[in-house]
């Protein structure tokens, strides 16, 4: 029998709810004491609840709420796990390698006809995703066992701005995938201040002897909606924005993560957002200009202004790119 046999045979054993010691799970198994030791260790390490009790009367049991949980996992439950690491590994998780190791080890103990229908599931299901780089990888792991254990760290981080990269340093209360990019959300030592950084900017991470707390009520994905999306989420600024269109323009613009969040009602025709007034005067003319005149919009009046601005703003550059493109002929 192979040592992943053996470990299999000893949960089971274990799972009696009985103590055990080394030399009755030896000689009920027919192996070496030695293999019992060894494959104890390499349950422990695989996260199997085992205690050792030691003295007369001692010998191993294993926690007592897992006795009664279920220690193999059903077709639907195999499925919803393979297609789900599928998801994450896509997505740049950053224990990827844990992760294939683990669904490993849940095709391994599989029959053939189990083990058909989850590579067939698996096949069925499709992430598309920029490749991650390693270096971002290994950035991510940094970061999540950073905050895990409450560990500063140096970070070194170029802002995109044309600025030379700026070192600081960095307590990362939790790391957010949102819309393709991961994000770091913590406290900054260099500015005082919360603060979100894309990893894919980040320069160099290096671990320091500086220790912190996390707040208990803190959470990283509000903190990052609330830095990417000024006045989103703050009441006193919110606009109420009537859209009409086509309804298919107007299916995708109540898809889209800007105005997802933010949609009131909707009819086949129009639809009703509430969005940061900030928002409204920054980046949201520019994106709903990309839905051409698929798009109506109602109220406010202020974003109809901004709408004209913007647009005569941008064909006067284009026309003044035209005519520079004429004098070079």
């Amino acid at each position: 029998m192979s040592k992943a046999d053996h470990m299999l045979s000893i949960l089971w054993l274990l799972r009696s709810g009985r103590k055990m010691t080394a030399r009755e799970m030896a000689d009920k198994l027919e192996i070496h004491i030695r293999t019992v030791y060894r494959c104890i260790d390499s349950l422990c390490a695989s996260g199997a609840p085992i205690i050792a009790d030691s003295g007369p009367g001692g010998g191993y049991r294993i926690l007592e709420r897992f006795v009664d949980s279920p220690l193999l996992f059903d077709q639907e439950e195999q499925k919803a796990l393979v297609q789900s690491s599928t998801f994450a590994r896509e997505a740049g998780y950053p224990h990827t390698e844990a992760l294939e190791r683990a669904v490993g080890k849940l095709k391994l103990y599989t029959n053939e006809e189990q083990l058909n229908l989850m590579e067939l599931h698996d096949q069925g299901v499709t992430v598309i995703h920029p490749p991650l780089e390693e270096r971002q990888r290994i950035f991510l792991q940094q970061l999540e066992e950073a905050a895990a254990q409450g560990r500063t760290l140096e970070m070194v981080y170029d802002k995109g701005r044309s600025e030379p990269p700026i070192s600081r340093g960095f307590d990362p209360y939790g790391i957010v995938h949102w819309k393709g990019c991961w994000y770091a959300v913590g406290f900054c030592r260099l500015r005082q201040t919360l603060r979100s950084f894309r990893v894919d900017r980040i320069v160099d991470l290096r671990p320091s002897e500086l220790r912190f707390e996390r707040p208990g009520t803190f959470s990283a994905k509000a903190h990052l909606l609330g830095s990417l999306l000024p006045g989103a989420l703050d009441s006193e600024t919110m606009v109420t924005v009537r859209i009409a269109g086509h309804e298919q323009a107007l299916n995708e613009l109540s898809r889209h993560w800007l105005f997802g969040h933010a949609l009131v009602s909707r009819q086949a025709d129009e639809a009703v957002f509430r969005l940061g007034q900030a928002s409204l005067s920054s980046y949201v003319p520019y994106f709903l200009l990309t839905y051409g005149r698929s798009l109506k919009i109602l109220e406010p009046l202020s974003l109809i202004e901004t709408m004209a601005k913007v647009s005569a703003g941008i064909a006067s550059y284009y026309e003044e790119m035209a005519k520079q493109y004429d004098k070079r002929e």
